[in-house]
């Protein structure tokens, strides 16, 4: 099937969605699981202050990043899916340009991503990153929206 999978993970209930069917799409095949947080760029009133507050919220990010990827990791790990964890700097791009750039760099075969399956208005003004990465992707992008429940 995927010789490597790249889930993008944040935590929030979308991305849960995505980890869970990651698991189920996964489960007992060879894959590689590869999860991977985008730390998001600080605001520029934030990149302007003195080195030392930047370098704290920095770490702070880091922190809270491997936390999440951690949590994640345990949670395959009772079903018996080993992950590996990446941490990515936007550095300056979009989050789902650094998803698309790091899951061709690296061969993925398949993108997982959640989404919040936002429509109209909302979808609009806010954008979707599980939709850019789709259309920027030449990698497989697996989409999977926000229900409630565990496929």
């Amino acid at each position: 099937m995927y010789r490597k999978v790249l889930l993008a993970y944040d935590g929030s209930p979308p991305a849960n969605a995505a980890l869970a069917a990651a698991a189920v799409l996964l489960h007992g095949q060879p894959a590689e699981l590869e999860l991977v947080y985008v730390m998001y760029d600080l605001p520029l009133n934030v990149e302007f202050s003195d080195g030392a507050m930047l370098e704290a919220s920095r770490s702070s990010q880091r922190s809270a990043a491997e936390a999440i990827l951690s949590q994640a990791t345990r949670h395959l790990a009772e079903d018996a899916l080993p992950a590996q964890r990446t941490i990515l700097d936007a550095g300056g791009r979009r989050t789902a340009e650094a998803i698309v750039e790091h899951a061709v760099r690296e061969h993925a075969g398949l993108i997982v991503i959640g989404s919040h399956g936002r429509r109209g208005v909302s979808r609009a003004l806010l954008g979707s990153d599980a939709e850019l990465v789709a259309r920027l992707s030449p990698v497989p992008v697996m989409i999977v929206k926000e229900s409630g429940h565990a496929p």
